[in-house]
């Protein structure tokens, strides 16, 4: 049982490299566009935070908007 148990973690930490690998060669393909992206992503997991704590519904109008033009941005190529 135990060695069943040890193949599959050690073929799901192959794949997790291999995943890994892809993504670190598409960010030193580009690493000004891997930067900008992860700011993006930042950006809005930080407004989908505030909005949650927002209680004045014109902060939440301006919140949504913003995290509206993020996605936007992280939508386009």
């Amino acid at each position: 049982m135990a060695r069943g148990f040890e193949s599959k973690q050690v073929e799901s930490q192959q794949q997790d490299r291999e995943a890994r690998g892809a993504n670190e060669q598409a960010e030193v393909a580009d690493p000004v566009a891997a930067a900008t992206r992860r700011t993006l992503e930042l950006s809005r997991a930080r407004a989908l935070h505030d909005l949650q704590n927002a209680r004045n519904p014109a902060h939440r109008a301006m919140l949504e908007q913003a995290i509206a033009a993020l996605t936007a941005q992280l939508e386009t190529p």
